[in-house]
């Protein structure tokens, strides 16, 4: 028999540590030969990015601490490791320097210059050069200027390949080794606006002669390149409004080898991400919305496969007809995979943190609701969940509202341990793809545009009404809680709403014009993302005002807790700082958590544990109710 608890005071064995334990996934999960390899943060460790291989028995730790497998070009990084045949390459997070060992990780030397500052050159998307002796990879220097570059193996200085574009990725030499691939974009687009597929000879020197554009443009964004073949690429591009995957001939043809209203690419946040592999035959592994698909040219079918784990990331895939990726389901939490497509056998190549019982975990229920202004709201609704605990009678849970980061993102229905956290306490959760996510279509994605901070706050307060109604939610115990685009959405909604009675703003962006006007307060690659978004300036600088939570502390609906990184460069701690001394003295009850060494997002163990009691705690104090907390201290 259950036991009948007020919900939000439901005894768990779901805590903060367990949280902190799956705090990472694997990444860059990459096929090389019988082997594969990963990345996957180590929040045991303070956060460090490891590096991984499976030798087809075992998983191997390639590199041991301090080694950390990571890079902050575009300070979101990307590719940070290149394996070449014994060897590999990888970026170190501490100096952001190349470094070469082999397979065991042996004394790793750098083959990229000292800079003359520390950290002063960054690389990324390192791939094999035409004739294996050097990798090229984008650099970026700390007055954000970047090139193609090639670095020797050897250590020999490195050789610039050329620059066509102030952003650029993907470079990826020819298999005949005659010819260059990359892409390149300018302000103000981001990569999901607009791209261009540029090609060009690969000249005596070793450099890039001049080039063409074969494919994209400022209305199309091509996201993932491959050459198929000396002469032809492979494209995920979206000319018609939809990612679809293309085949592109160096004469500029192009054709679409299953055209559809189904996205098979992404939003280009970390440089050599990955959405399709080729299979060989008219046949490639393709993710459609995070769900692991078959493309056949020959029909032009994309055709989902049935696999016990149903969130896919990470992808690449080979001619044999097997796919390694990183994998999870709504109750399984992300692990590396070995797919094999010709018998179905799926292959767990390591093993998650492990969880309480499977009946603690929720399974998120896909929803869809009507927005006031005749567009669809997708979300997941993730109900209390706990076998040992039932709420009063009559009584309705509190809910907590959740919109994604980016916010060219969206949600995905794979194990969520922060929310299970919560709803394994007797909380309810609703994750939010709101006008702006990605996953829909170009023109779901640019329904933000002009728009942020109102129609991704109004899309919540939907779900969040909705919910209410139906009787699924408290309306006197309602949250919402995001971090980084996802906590400006929270404090917007606090600002403009009063259907939310907290906040919880992880790494948020509070105030407008500093992001925006000159980069005061931002990094390259976003400083003009807000000319989109909300509007260019000067001539809408009152609106940068008006939309600014931190111009609008009256406005406060309830109470805040704010979380923050004191070494992150997307929304610098000095944001939260001034809303914060704003907040003092209001008599608004509010909690400030900072955190030494954490950058845009919580990768520490510390950090997560604290971060998540503090929480709970706070949504205790505000909804009146007792947690298994220790309790935050709320000023006034």
């Amino acid at each position: 028999m259950s036991k009948i608890a007020p919900y939000g005071t439901w005894v768990s064995p779901l805590g903060a540590a367990d949280v902190a334990r799956a705090g990472s996934a694997p990444s860059w999960v990459r096929r090389v030969g019988a082997e594969v390899f990963w990345t996957e943060g180590q929040p045991l460790e303070g956060g460090r990015s490891a590096l991984f291989r499976h030798d087809g028995a075992r998983v191997r730790r390639v590199l041991e601490a301090p080694w950390n497998v990571r890079n902050r070009v575009h300070e979101y990084g990307g590719m940070p490791y290149l394996v070449l045949g014994e060897r590999v390459v990888f970026t170190n997070w501490d100096d952001q320097r190349v470094y070469l060992t082999d397979r065991e990780g042996t004394d790793p030397k750098p083959i990229s210059a000292e800079p003359s500052t520390p950290q002063g050159w960054r690389y990324t998307d390192l791939v094999a050069g035409p004739d294996g002796t050097e990798v090229w990879c984008v650099r970026e220097d700390e007055s954000d200027y970047r090139e193609l570059v090639a670095l020797p193996l050897d250590g020999s200085p490195a050789r610039v390949l050329g620059r066509t574009h102030h952003f650029m990725s993907s470079p990826q030499p020819s298999p005949d080794g005659r010819h260059a691939a990359w892409l390149g974009w300018e302000h103000p687009n981001m990569p999901w606006d607009g791209t261009e597929l540029c090609v060009a000879a690969i000249t005596d020197e070793g450099v890039l002669g001049p080039h063409r554009v074969v494919a994209g443009g400022p209305r199309e964004a091509v996201c993932q390149v491959e050459w198929e073949a000396a002469d032809s690429l492979l494209a995920m591009t979206d000319p018609d409004g939809w990612w679809n995957l293309h085949r592109v001939g160096l004469d500029g043809t192009v054709v679409n080898l299953a055209a559809g209203e189904h996205e098979l690419g992404g939003p280009l946040w970390q440089l050599g991400y990955r959405w399709f592999g080729q299979l060989g035959r008219g046949r490639f592994a393709v993710l459609r919305t995070n769900r692991l698909a078959i493309l056949d040219e020959r029909s032009g079918t994309v055709t989902e496969v049935d696999a016990d784990l149903s969130a896919w990331s990470n992808l690449d895939a080979g001619t044999d007809g097997v796919v390694v990726a990183s994998a999870a389901g709504p109750r399984a939490d992300w692990t590396p995979v070995r797919l094999d497509l010709s018998t179905g056998e799926l292959t767990e190549l390591d093993s998650p943190a492990p969880l309480p019982a499977l009946e603690y975990l929720p399974l998120p229920q896909a929803r869809v609701f009507d927005s006031p202004e005749g567009y669809r709201i997708p979300a997941y609704l993730y109900p209390p969940t706990n076998p040992d605990f039932a709420g009063p009678p009559g009584e309705t849970p509190p809910l907590l509202v959740y919109p994604h980061s980016g916010p060219t993102a969206h949600c995905v229905p794979a194990l969520e341990v922060d929310i299970a956290y919560f709803t394994s306490r007797g909380f309810a959760v609703v994750t939010v793809d709101y006008a702006g996510s990605t996953g829909h279509g170009r023109h779901f994605r640019e329904l933000l545009n002009g728009q942020w901070g109102v129609a991704d706050v109004r899309d919540c307060a939907t779900v969040a009404t909705v919910l209410i109604k139906e009787g699924l939610a408290d309306p006197d115990r309602v949250g919402i809680r995001g971090g980084s685009a996802g906590g400006w959405t929270a404090a917007a909604a606090m600002t403009t709403l009063d259907i939310f009675q907290c906040a919880t703003l992880s790494y948020p962006m509070l105030d407008l014009s500093p992001w925006a006007d000159g980069g005061a307060e931002s990094h390259d690659f976003e400083s003009r993302y807000l000319e989109s978004l909300v509007g260019t300036l000067p001539e809408h600088r009152e609106l940068y005002a008006e939309r600014s939570p931190i111009n609008h502390i009256d406005r406060l609906a309830g109470p805040v807790l704010l979380l923050q990184g004191l070494g992150d460069r997307v929304c610098p701690p000095e944001q939260a700082n001034r809303f914060v001394a704003a907040l003092d003295g209001t008599g608004i009850p509010h909690a400030y958590l900072t955190f030494e060494g954490e950058q845009h997002g919580f990768r520490a163990a510390s950090t997560i544990i604290a971060a998540h009691e503090a929480e709970l705690s706070f949504y205790g104090q505000v909804f009146g109710f007792e947690t298994d907390a220790p309790a935050v201290e709320l000023h006034r």
